[in-house]
């Protein structure tokens, strides 16, 4: 059972490839991924992200957020921290690379 605080707020996609999902496959990955991180709120939902059939953001209680990844019968294969937002884009990535002379 999924504790009491979790809630479903999925922000749509803005401008870029990524596939929000919807409907019955919205509902079967976002109960995969809560049940996997124990609560919180998803923030983002998408297909086929990073070799995943479903990707699934979802803010923990402490704040922290972290992607789930589904395979196309919504097993989790993965999940790892994910410090982007829902409306964050990825410019700005590769600031910390180059030389420090």
């Amino acid at each position: 059972m999924i504790g009491s605080g979790t809630g479903v707020a999925v922000a749509a996609s803005s401008g870029d490839d990524e596939e929000p999902l919807t409907g019955s496959t919205l509902d079967r990955a976002v109960d995969a991924a809560l049940e996997e991180t124990g609560g919180g709120t998803v923030t983002e939902t998408e297909a086929g992200d990073d070799g995943a059939a479903y990707s699934v953001e979802v803010r923990l209680d402490d704040g922290s957020q972290v992607e789930v990844n589904l395979d196309e019968n919504f097993t989790v294969i993965g999940q790892e921290a994910d410090d982007d937002g829902p409306n964050d884009d990825d410019e700005g990535e590769d600031e910390d690379e180059g030389d420090d002379d």
